[in-house]
C-alpha cells in the first residue's frame, strides 16, 4: 500500500522549546505510560465491517458516540450492503440520521460515498488513504480511521481529542488538522500512529477533558508541559483569525466632521 506523504520542513524546535530528537523521545514516553493506564482502550463505535465503519464514522462528526451507535443499530441490521444503502432516497436518509446532527451534510456524504464503493469497487470499501479519498464525501480522518481499525496501516486520526492533546502536549502549533497530522507524524513512530491516535483519544475521553482536565490522576503528567498550569497552554500556538478575540481599540475615536 501506498504511504502517505507527511515529509516536510521542520522547524528547529517544538513549540515547547525541545529539540525534535527530545520530542520524540517525549512521544514515546507519553505513548508507554497511556497505554499502561488504559488496556481497554477501543474505537467506541459499533461495527461489523469497514462499510458500517465508515457509515459510524461519517455520522459521528459533532455527535456523541452512543449517539451514534444508537442511530446504527436497527440501520446496520436493515441495510448490510452498499448497493442498499446507495438506493435510500437522501430526504428518507436526513430523516434517518437526523439525531445525529448535521443531518443533510451526513446524508449526503453516506449516498456518494455508498454510489461510489458500489459501482467503483464492486461494493468493497478500498483500502488506501488514495482510494478512499477518491469517495465522495470522505476525509482524511474518515479514510485514516479506516485504515488504521479495518486495514491495519499506520494512519494518525486527527480528532477533536488529538488535536488538543498534541497542541496541550507541546507537540504541535497548529489547528488544521492536516498540518497537525503532518506534525505528529515526525515526531511518533510509524508503526504507533495508529495506536497512538487511539490513546490520546481514549485520553481525552475519560481525563484530559477540554475545559477542565483532571490532571492529578494523569498517567502523563510527567511529560506534560501542561501540567503545572493544569491543562492552560501558555506557549504560542498559531490561534486562527476567527479563534482570535478582537484587540480593543486604544484612544479617542474621531469625531466625524
Amino acid at each position: 500500500m501506498a504511504r502517505t506523504n507527511t515529509r516536510k520542513r521542520l522547524p528547529a524546535k517544538s513549540p515547547v522549546g525541545e529539540p525534535h530528537g527530545d520530542a520524540r523521545k517525549r512521544a514515546l514516553r507519553v505513548f508507554r505510560a497511556l497505554t499502561r493506564a488504559y488496556p481497554e482502550a477501543h474505537v467506541p463505535l459499533n461495527y461489523r465491517n469497514a462499510l458500517e465503519l465508515l457509515i459510524a464514522t461519517i455520522l459521528s462528526a459533532q455527535c456523541t458516540d452512543a449517539r451514534v451507535n444508537e442511530v446504527t443499530a436497527p440501520l446496520f441490521k436493515k441495510y448490510r450492503r452498499a448497493s442498499d444503502w446507495k438506493k435510500i432516497p437522501v430526504p428518507k436518509l436526513e430523516e434517518m440520521v437526523h439525531p445525529t446532527g448535521f443531518f443533510r451534510n451526513k446524508a449526503r456524504a453516506i449516498h456518494e460515498a455508498t454510489e461510489d464503493i458500489d459501482e467503483r469497487f464492486g461494493g468493497s470499501v478500498p483500502g488506501t488513504m488514495e482510494e478512499l479519498l477518491s469517495l465522495r464525501g470522505i476525509g482524511r480522518k474518515s479514510a485514516s480511521v479506516l485504515l488504521a481499525t479495518i486495514y491495519d496501516t499506520p494512519a494518525i486520526v486527527v480528532d477533536t481529542h488529538f488535536s488538543r492533546i498534541s497542541r496541550r502536549l507541546g507537540f504541535t502549533a497548529e489547528f488544521d488538522p492536516t498540518k497537525i497530522e503532518f506534525d505528529l507524524a515526525e515526531i511518533v513512530p510509524r508503526k504507533h500512529w495508529s495506536d497512538f491516535s487511539l490513546m490520546l483519544n481514549w485520553h481525552g475521553r475519560v481525563t484530559c477533558y477540554a475545559r477542565k482536565p483532571d490532571c492529578d490522576v494523569c498517567a502523563a503528567r510527567k511529560n506534560c508541559p501542561a501540567f503545572e498550569s493544569r491543562g492552560e497552554i501558555t506557549w504560542k500556538v498559531k490561534v486562527p483569525a476567527a479563534k482570535r478575540r478582537p484587540q480593543k481599540k486604544t484612544g479617542a475615536k474621531r469625531k466625524a466632521g
